[in-house]
Formats: C-alpha cells, structure tokens, sequence
C-alpha cells in the first residue's frame, strides 16, 4: 500500500535529519535510542479553512483537508524530523488506517517500530480535527487496544523519554525508563477530574522538565500567573516551562534558579493540530544538545510557529531544511523586527545545512494512499 499521496520520499524512505544536533555531545557508550515515547496512534482527518464552527443541523464545507497519523505520533515525528534517533512503542490496527500510519511513521520518517505491534482484529482511533478562527475542535472514536500477553511496556535505553501524565494513572515504564538513566519530559493534558491536584500526576517525581500551558500550570499550583506558575512547579522538577500561547514561552531552571522567557513567533496560523508536540520535541532536542536555557525555548518555539502553517499535526512538524529556509528569509525579512529575530537565534548559524532547494517533506494529503499503477 503506498502510504500518500503528493509529497513523498519513496526513493529516500526513512532518510535520516540533515542535521545532528546532539553530534558534538555524542560518545560511543551512549546508548543507540534518543528519545523513547509510548502512547495511542490515531489516524488524523484535518479540515480547514472552515469559516466558524460547524452549526447544528447545517452542512459545513471545508476549503482544506489532509490525513496523517495523530496522537502520540505527532511528538514521534517531530522528534525524528529534528534528527534524534525515535523509539515509537505503540499499537497499530490491522486495517489501511492502521497499515498507512505504520508505513508513514517507520518507512517515511525513519522512526524505530521494533517495541510496536499490530493488532489483528482491531480497527485505528481515528480523529477528526476541524480548525477554524485560529482554533480547533475535535470528535475521537477509538478503543484501547489489546494487550493479551499483559506485559507491560520495557523502554530500551535511551538518553530521553517523553510522557504524557493524566491525573490517576500510573505509568509504570516512566519510573523503569528514569532508572535506566534516561531524562523524562513529561507534558499533560486537560484534567477532567476538576481537581487539579498535583499530587494525582503519578511520574511526575521521575520527570527532568515538565511543559503545561499556563492555565494548567496555575490550576495545578492555584496560582493566577503563569511565571508564578513556573516557579511553582519548578520545586517538583529541574525545567519547569510554561506555554503562553501567542505571548512565547516562560521557563524555571530549579537547580540554578535561571529564568528565561521568549516571545512567540508571529505567523499566520493555518492548523494548530500538533504544535505542542512540536514545541516539546524542539526543547527536548535542545536540552540534550546542552543549549542555554533560552535558545531551548526560542527553538521549540521556532519549530512550532512552523508548524502551525502546514495541515495536519505529525507531518506538519518542521525539518531543517524547512528551518534553515526560515533563517534564510529572516536575513532579507523587514517585518517582525528583524534585528531582535537575528539576535535571538543566531545560535542556529553554525548549526542549519547549507542553504539549497530541499526535498519535500512529506505532507498531509486528502487521502491515506493511492492505488499502485497497474503495469
């Protein structure tokens, strides 16, 4: 089955970053895995270009759509994108949704499956994203996928993970990767308990760097500043980072009490499906690098503002090919003040490849594939 349409690499399947941004602090004892992840593969329907949101018993036309895998394959593939070696464990259902997404993911993005499986008899989650007015809703249909050996998840051993905490639930593989020596990034999501208690976030003692938005952050610390929010919470882990949606990003080093804040990129925001993945993939990218506090910041938010203006969440994530294109225009740009974006990531000079028409990175497309021609 050919995994999608229009912008493919099928010459260059699983063709590794251009960049290797860990290459100076590399050893050869380290250990073959970057980042590890673990988590529930959907197949992504992205609309947009919808002028409001759709209104009840009326039809609603969408000027755009792609497909691509979603969930925790958003994060797997901006990872690989930014060239930290991905170990991806995950379910995958046995039918074309499940066989594209599988495809995509190992194939297209040179993500390692081997701790994944295929489940026979059980369909993909899939989820239907609609964007419109710089915001998006969704509708999922899925259930949780099988798991009839009863083993639990055994991470390899890697330089970083990547949780997703949820009020209540134990992930039993974050304390066994964090023994292992691996540094744990932990984000999470909306608590629907209504609670917001610290304490419910079983991991989060395991955990290097924690990533809300600034209204989880002041929920779960009762305060009524996302920087106090920070600060807060940087007393439950090293890194403390706080989104703050078009203002930037706010971050809390606890063992040295820096701080760092950095505004946000201004783009025109075509999907936002993803873009807190990407963020987190592009500060995880940059602390294992060993960059300071704020060029993590400033990358991750680089990475996501890129994002935002492609369809689809795990293939609108950015290569550096793509970033080096934005560097680029930076130099001839005169809006968005200039001179504070070239001061800011002129820590990106020695590091984006030499200027040159890139390959295409695959893209969300309408449909999951193509039939093969007939010869």
């Amino acid at each position: 089955m050919n995994t999608a349409g229009g912008d493919q690499r099928e010459d260059r399947p699983g063709e590794p970053a251009d960049v290797d941004p860990l290459e100076t602090v590399r050893e050869p004892a380290d250990p073959p895995c970057d980042v590890f992840l673990t988590g529930t593969v959907f197949l992504d329907i992205i609309f947009t270009g919808l002028d409001s949101a759709p209104v009840r018993g009326t039809e609603s036309w969408a000027r755009g759509m792609g497909s691509s895998p979603g969930g925790v394959a958003n994060m797997a593939t901006a990872l690989a994108r930014l060239g930290l070696r991905t170990s991806l464990a995950a379910a995958f259902g046995d039918d074309h949704y499940g066989e594209y997404c599988w495809d995509a993911l190992e194939q297209g993005e040179g993500i390692d499956l081997t701790l994944s499986r295929t489940v026979e008899g059980w369909h993909s989650p899939v989820t239907v994203s609609m964007a419109y007015e710089g915001e998006r809703t969704m509708v999922s249909h899925g259930h949780e996928a099988p798991r009839p050996d009863g083993a639990p998840v055994r991470p390899p051993r890697a330089r970083a993970a990547v949780a997703s905490l949820a009020p209540g639930r134990t992930e039993e593989w974050v304390a066994r990767a964090a023994r292992d020596g691996a540094r744990v990034f932990a984000d999470v999501g909306w608590d629907d308990t209504g609670r917001w208690d610290l304490a419910a976030l079983a991991g989060l003692e395991h955990c290097e760097a924690f990533l809300p938005n600034a209204t989880e952050a002041m929920r779960y610390t009762r305060t009524d500043c996302p920087r106090a929010a920070a600060r807060a919470l940087a007393d439950k882990v090293r890194y403390a980072v706080v989104t703050l949606g078009a203002e930037g990003a706010y971050a809390v080093d606890g063992g040295t009490g820096e701080t760092a804040e950095v505004p946000a990129i201004r783009v025109e925001a075509l999907d936002p499906t993803g873009a807190g993945d990407v963020f987190v993939a592009g500060f995880v990218t940059g602390t294992l690098a060993d960059w300071p506090l704020a060029d993590r910041l400033a990358f991750a938010g680089l990475t996501a503002a890129l994002s935002v203006q492609e369809f689809g969440g795990s293939l609108s994530a950015p290569t550096w090919p793509e970033i080096a294109a934005w560097w680029q225009l930076v130099q001839r740009d005169d809006r968005q003040d200039p001179e504070a974006l070239r001061a800011r990531y002129a820590f990106l000079e020695g590091l984006l490849p030499v200027p040159e028409r890139p390959w295409p990175p695959r893209r969300a497309v309408p449909t999951i594939g193509f039939r093969a021609p007939v010869s």
